[in-house]
């Protein structure tokens, strides 16, 4: 992990990795207010990426929000690592939940919410 973020710290240009760790957190913060201002009915898609070994957290959060996914698409991007496509719709609560779940889930490589 420190050599990544070696490599995102001399990519974007931070001074040291204190600047790097202070901007990721600033994007935490920003995301969590997203999720935060979410009411109501919600749609939107996640997209999640993860090597292609680690299905079984994919499934355990799909089945765990299957009333809110309205479409699923899953695509392997190369041999290794696959992308899933969540189209989700329903309780601004029910949606942020499951966002968090995958961010949460340390078998993503990645994952974000976007609201449509």
């Amino acid at each position: 992990m420190m050599k990544d973020m070696d490599k995102l710290q001399k990519s974007y240009g931070f001074t040291g990795r204190s600047e790097l760790v202070r901007s990721a957190i600033r994007l935490m913060l920003a995301d969590e207010r997203e999720h935060e201002s979410l009411t109501g009915d919600v749609g939107g898609l996640i997209v999640v990426t993860h090597d292609k070994d680690e299905e079984a957290p994919v499934t355990k959060i799909k089945h765990e929000y299957d009333g809110i996914i309205k479409t699923h698409i899953h695509s392997k991007v190369n041999d290794t690592i696959c992308v899933e496509l969540f189209l989700v719709d329903g309780e601004a609560k029910q949606v942020s939940a499951m966002s968090k779940a995958f961010e949460a889930e340390d078998a993503m490589k990645s994952s974000k919410f976007l609201r449509v």
